[in-house]
């Protein structure tokens, strides 16, 4: 998707709209200093932000009298962009609490939007869980992008695949060459099925004790598995369309849920693309953990890996240390990030 170039009116539109919507802002935040003023809140304690619902937020008291209660919040402008994942500073309130500081984030996954502005997702997160399914059709392209974003975020990724139970005679070949080359690469792949509950334990495993979030595209499961790991939370799940094969969004907010044996589990509102137009190109080959390392062996240090002699990935292609998928992918996003850029 190329960046639109807006006419004088739709730029003077919009600047009108954020106007406003900054003049909305303060005053919600002038009645929030009023709140804070008054001796109306409790004390300062420590939370958890469980979902994110435009101005206010949920928390989870992480201590005190109120210690496991989720209450809704509202939050200081002057906090920044607070997402589900992040520890929190709020005070309690007659009919709802105030966000008053934010805590330090240990990471963060990152989505740029289509004008190239980057919003937080989630934030302290330990997995990022790629989720693919049997259908709609796994591609490895996009299980790519996911990993680019999770090596540039500093988040370990596991390549997850849902709906085993639909794999056949016709496509288990294909899915099984694909998953077996990021094996190879050596990410963790774990394999699963919410309808005959195959492969749940060792899933639950690695998420114990650790926040993940489930990221993929819509219609590949994430409600679905999410309904089985954590029965009684029955989030809405789509149908795929019967006619792009594609999923319908259900999840439209990213909220934590808590696992009963420890560790928590954030749900993401399903992509169909992750945009990585936000990258610079020189940083795309560190998103590729088997071609990092070889990018400083080149001959000649400006390689472009085109056709200069002597390149080290070029020629880790041709003897096969390289998977000449992996490195299709690598070029394909770097034309992707180029054109969007032009």
């Amino acid at each position: 998707m190329a960046k639109r170039k807006l006419t004088r009116r739709q730029n003077w539109r919009i600047q009108k709209i954020q106007e406003e919507r900054a003049a909305r802002a303060s005053k919600k935040d002038k009645a929030i200093d009023d709140q804070l003023d008054s001796s109306d809140l409790g004390p300062e304690q420590h939370g958890l932000i469980i979902s994110h619902f435009g101005r206010t937020v949920d928390v989870e008291a992480t201590e005190g009298s109120k210690q496991g209660e989720i209450v809704r919040c509202h939050m200081r402008t002057n906090l920044g962009q607070l997402v589900t994942g992040d520890r929190v500073i709020w005070r309690e309130g007659k009919e709802s609490g105030v966000v008053v500081a934010k805590l330090e984030r240990k990471s963060e996954l990152l989505r740029p939007n289509p004008y190239g502005d980057m919003k937080p997702v989630a934030a302290n997160i330990d997995f990022i869980v790629i989720t693919v399914a049997v259908e709609p059709t796994p591609y490895a392209n996009l299980i790519d992008r996911y990993l680019v974003a999770a090596e540039l975020s500093g988040i370990e990724p596991i390549v997850l695949l849902n709906k085993t139970d639909l794999l056949n005679d016709a496509n288990r070949a294909g899915i099984e060459q694909m998953l077996q080359r990021y094996r190879d690469i050596g990410y963790q792949v774990l394999s699963a099925s919410s309808a005959s509950e195959e492969g749940l334990k060792p899933l639950k495993e690695h998420l114990n004790q650790r926040i993940s979030v489930f990221v993929g595209q819509s219609g590949v499961g994430k409600s679905s598995l999410i309904n089985t790991l954590l029965p009684g939370v029955d989030l809405k799940v789509g149908e795929l369309s019967t006619q792009t094969k594609k999923g319908r969004h259900t999840t439209t907010t990213a909220r934590l849920f808590h696992f009963p044996d420890g560790g928590d589990l954030i749900d993401s509102p399903g992509i169909r693309e992750f945009g990585l137009w936000h990258i610079e190109p020189d940083e795309v080959i560190n998103g590729f953990t088997e071609l990092k390392p070889l990018a400083g062996l080149c001959r000649f240090r400006d390689c472009k890996h085109e056709k200069e002699p002597g390149c080290a990935l070029k020629n880790a292609v041709e003897d096969g240390t390289i998977s000449e998928q992996r490195w299709n992918s690598y070029k394909h996003i770097l034309c992707s990030i180029e054109e969007q850029n032009s």
